[in-house]
């Protein structure tokens, strides 16, 4: 299974993508493979509680469209990453990463043996539905994509060593949650805010890890670029149905004042 984030990245491409999980629907993802420019998507698994099957029916849609997908868990329990991962997925990202220890707990979950200890099952979409051999399942499986979150004071306080895990692919900033571990909730253009980036975009280059973020506006995603940064999230299908409502709603200005 062919794995889009890696291409694109070997290809010296910066990934731009866009996360979906409220509305999580074969549309979203298609209404912005229509629109052009974006190389995938992440499901957000965190904050919406994703099942296995909409995921399935997510990576089935985005391997159509040329798309690469990803899920962002929680950081619970190794059944998930393999569900996730069985669900034809080219990666997944744990959010709410504190150390090095788990940073390097949950690429084990992630790999066979002998760097990590996933669970063998060909029956799911990267087993091709049992017909793939499990030892060609298990090549195949080095290269699935794993992320971490840095959205805590304590994964900046281990920032060194979870950027020197090895076989984890990336580093990805969560800026809102951030800014309210630094004290500076709402505000993720805080100079104390920028400070942090700064240092996991030094961390991750030191490593050889690829970073990524949520920008907040045009101007942050520029200078995430300028730093680094190879994977922006560029907006939700929640985000885009809003700007769109708002932009309806401007549209037709003076029959909504009647």
């Amino acid at each position: 299974m062919s794995n889009h984030f890696r291409t694109a990245l070997a290809a010296g491409q910066t990934l731009r993508v866009f996360s979906l999980g409220r509305m999580c629907h074969p549309v979203a993802i298609e209404m912005f493979a229509q629109a052009g420019g974006y190389h995938g998507l992440w499901l957000d698994q965190e904050h919406s509680g994703l099942t296995a099957e909409q995921n399935l029916v997510a990576a089935i849609t985005a391997r159509a469209n040329g798309f690469g997908s990803l899920v962002r868990m929680p950081f619970t329990h190794p059944s998930l990453v393999s569900q996730n991962l069985e669900s034809g997925v080219e990666g997944v990202m744990a959010a709410r990463i504190n150390s090095a220890e788990q940073a390097d707990e949950f690429v084990r979950w992630c790999r066979f043996a002998p760097r990590g200890f996933r669970g063998m099952n060909t029956q799911g979409a990267d087993g091709h539905y049992s017909r793939r051999p499990a030892k060609v399942q298990a090549e195949e499986a080095r290269d699935t994509f794993v992320g971490v979150q840095i959205e805590s004071r304590a994964a900046l306080d281990d920032l060194d060593a979870i950027a020197a895990v090895p076989e984890l692919d990336m580093l990805f900033i969560g800026p809102a949650d951030l800014s309210q571990e630094l004290g500076v909730l709402g505000q993720p253009d805080h100079p104390c805010v920028w400070e942090a980036i700064e240092r996991v975009a030094a961390a991750a280059k030191n490593s050889g890890k690829i970073w990524g973020i949520v920008p907040f506006g045009a101007a942050s995603a520029e200078r995430c670029l300028d730093l680094g940064c190879k994977m922006l999230t560029l907006g939700s299908e929640c985000h885009g149905l809003r700007l769109g409502i708002d932009a309806l709603k401007s549209m037709y200005g003076k029959i909504f004042a009647v």
